[in-house]
């Protein structure tokens, strides 16, 4: 410390005040027996052989004596002396030490509390001072006879109280260290607060973006759904972040079951178990749809305590320990339930139920769209197949048909194909000749369906009103009839008779065009040949048009494909580039069972975009 720090102390030390009593506080001393103290007092006594010895530390207006050796009560029990008047005065105030032989012959000296409350008589005492050279006190020995103090115990008493000095500046630079200690341990705590409030923060800033990216994606991804096989497709991938669940699952509701639907592209344990759920199962999933609310499962705990023992065992074997199941709401009814299943523990925040609950509504509105679409495929694809004709049944020729619906619009169309056989000549015979149809009337939706159901039956009565059943006298009919009746009709058709050989197994096959996609004749040999020719296209403006017609042989082994234009044309292809693929594709695989080549001919366009219009496929093979 800088002498004007020494001085200033010194001043201070004049009038005992606060700084000895923060010097005392630190050093943990106080007005009740200290050990160490205690063992200084003793130390005193012994190399001084005096009576009485103690440690004398200064308050404000008191002394007390933490160590203490030949005091009897009741100082020894309070451990407190009163201040005294000339020793203590004139001991403070010259901060030096003081030795007295007999204070009985100082007249300043012999009315002090020493001399007339302790019975001493010779005085000498040592000043204690901290680490900035402030006493606090005094290091005392006490003799009840008069004594002339030698150097040599004076010397000893400095000594022994310098290391009474160095004992107070330790536990006082011990506490200074503890507090140091504490503030930088509170620091650290404080820290540690600080940082894991920030990783608290950011976890939750991240959750927040979490659930905000589920809620743009299910808008963005659900909005393109286009049946319900897509919608659980897109869940799957729907769900991210820290809180993934292990399993989303999509229970459609009907009439009194849960259907679950199944992942069209990954096989999951849950879906091959349990698929259907009466509505009175006690599961979470059947009790959120019975109560038409948000049903939370948090443990295995609480399984047990609400659910059946079925519910409780399934969702052991699968691994799920917290669940979430929430009603999927549609405009006018409940459409079914949306599993979200965890397979450890999950807190479901507030926070997190809301974002859960709000993408539940995409997912609704989602579902609601492809239960309307898939009834609406279902009952356009009855409607077609009601349209359709059934194929006949013939010993003398091989014959299947496809038809695939468009993905857009009303998943009807007016593509078509018809077979029939003509009636039997003479009277009685076993049916021989076979008409064979396919059309494409202009649109893929209901209008266009419907005037395809009259072409069609117009075609069949001309046919069969024109013995002996040309295919071109049945079409120029067609025209005729079209021209006069108010039927928007535009399309294309290829109508054909196929009739045995009266002297072998060849069969003939006479067409007429009306500017539909030429058909392909395959013969024993794989060779494909393009039958092109052709007359104008089906249309109520042109009006009467005489059509023509072409014949060809077909040999045992050949075989013949009609198709419409959805087959072969796709938006920025060329529709002669399909045509020839389809050609390569017919003179590799045509020797194939007429199913599975149909198959081929269906898979074949490599455009992942939905087919935007429908497609009719007919394959005849003579045996």
């Amino acid at each position: 410390m800088p002498e004007q720090g020494r001085e200033q102390g010194r001043e201070r030390g004049a009038e005992p005040g606060g700084a000895e009593q923060r010097t005392l506080r630190l050093a943990g001393l106080s007005a009740a027996a200290d050990t160490g103290m205690d063992r200084f007092a003793g130390l005193v006594s012994r190399v001084l052989h005096v009576p009485v010895a103690f440690v004398s530390l200064i308050e404000e207006d008191r002394q007390i004596v933490p160590g203490l050796v030949g005091l009897g009560d009741p100082w020894a029990s309070s451990r407190v002396l009163p201040q005294s008047d000339a020793i203590c005065r004139s001991a403070v105030a010259s901060r030096q030490p003081l030795a007295v032989p007999d204070a009985r012959a100082d007249d300043r000296l012999r009315s002090d509390p020493v001399v007339t409350d302790l019975g001493g008589i010779a005085y000498a005492g040592m000043p204690l001072t901290d680490a900035d050279a402030l006493v606090v006190g005094f290091l005392c020995a006490l003799d009840h006879e008069p004594r002339t103090w030698s150097a040599d115990e004076l010397s000893d008493l400095e000594r022994l109280a310098a290391a009474c000095s160095a004992e107070l500046r330790l536990r006082i630079l011990s506490a200074q260290s503890r507090s140091a200690q504490k503030v930088l341990e509170t620091a650290r705590a404080a820290a540690e607060r600080a940082r894991s409030d920030a990783q608290r923060l950011e976890q939750e800033a991240q959750v927040g973006l979490d659930h905000a990216e589920l809620l743009l994606r299910a808008s963005e991804e659900l909005a393109q759904t286009s049946g319900l096989e897509d919608v659980r497709r897109r869940l799957r991938d729907l769900f991210v972040g820290a809180g993934k669940p292990s399993y989303v699952g999509l229970l459609v509701a009907d009439k009194d079951e849960l259907h679950r639907v199944a992942d069209p592209d990954i096989e999951h344990a849950v879906e091959r178990e349990v698929l259907t759920l009466p509505l009175s199962a006690a599961f979470p999933s059947t009790r959120a749809m019975r109560e038409r609310r948000a049903v939370f499962v948090p443990d295995r705990e609480a399984l047990v305590a609400d659910y059946s023992p079925k519910a409780v065992g399934f969702f052991d074997r699968m691994g799920f320990t917290t669940v979430l199941c929430l009603p999927l709401r549609g405009s006018r009814a409940l459409l079914g339930v949306l599993a979200i299943c965890w397979a450890r523990r999950h807190e479901v925040g507030v926070t997190e139920r809301a974002t859960l609950i709000a993408a539940s509504g995409y997912i609704g509105q989602a579902v609601e769209r492809a239960l309307f679409l898939d009834e609406r495929i279902s009952v356009a694809r009855q409607l077609q197949e009601a349209m359709l004709t059934e194929l006949p049944r013939t010993e003398h020729l091989e014959i299947a048909a496809a038809y695939q619906p468009a993905a857009v619009g009303d998943m009807i169309g007016g593509d078509w194909y018809d077979a029939y056989h003509l009636p039997p000549a003479p009277p009685g015979d076993a049916p021989g000749a076979l008409m064979v149809t396919v059309g494409d009337i202009t649109g893929h939706d209901m209008h266009a369906a419907t005037i395809m159901g009259q072409i069609r039956s117009m075609l069949r009565q001309a046919t069969l009103d024109h013995p002996p059943y040309s295919p071109a006298t049945a079409l120029t009919a067609l025209d005729a009839a079209c021209s006069v009746l108010p039927v928007e009709v535009g399309g294309t058709l290829l109508h054909a008779r196929l009739d045995p050989a009266d002297d072998g197994p060849d069969w003939t096959l006479t067409w007429s065009n009306a500017g539909h996609l030429p058909p392909l004749l395959r013969t024993p040999d794989g060779r494909v040949t393009t039958l092109v020719e052709h007359d104008v296209l089906l249309h109520a403006g042109i009006g009467p048009f005489r059509r023509t017609e072409a014949r060809r042989a077909l040999p045992p082994g050949s075989t013949l494909l009609l198709y419409t234009d959805g087959l072969i044309e796709r938006r920025g292809h060329d529709i002669d580039a399909g045509i020839a693929q389809l050609v390569t594709l017919f003179a590799r695989h045509g020797d194939r069972p007429l199913p599975e080549l149909l198959r081929l001919a269906e898979s074949r366009p490599a455009d992942p975009a939905p087919a935007e219009d429908d497609v009719v496929v007919l394959a005849l093979r003579v045996p």
